[in-house]
């Protein structure tokens, strides 16, 4: 199982003094499947600061942006996200609650 980090949308500014489209807010999704099907994920939304990053806005990758929104997390958070992400589909496989009627 591999976690996917995927980017849904971002937030920016259009004009921030002498820059344009600057990036903000980046809102991500976390997520994973295993071989039967069970599934878990996180959805989530973190501040950034870009001002300096070399890159057009126009030539940002998903790929740039995840790196930006783990960087803005922190490796701690991350794992934390990834870890509960692993242990929603722990409890699919392995349920400890259940919910219902008994008659």
């Amino acid at each position: 199982m591999a976690i996917t980090w995927t980017i849904p949308s971002m937030d920016r500014d259009l004009k921030s003094g002498d820059h344009e489209n600057i990036i903000t807010t980046i809102h991500w999704r976390a997520s994973d499947e295993d071989a039967d099907g069970n599934n878990g994920s996180s959805y989530g939304s973190v501040s950034v600061t870009l001002v300096g990053t070399p890159k057009a806005y126009a030539d940002v990758t998903e790929a740039d942006a995840i790196g930006w929104a783990k960087d803005a997390l922190g490796a701690d958070e991350v794992k934390s996200i990834e870890d509960s992400i692993a242990n929603q589909i722990s409890l699919m496989k392995n349920p400890i609650t259940a919910n219902g009627v008994s008659w």
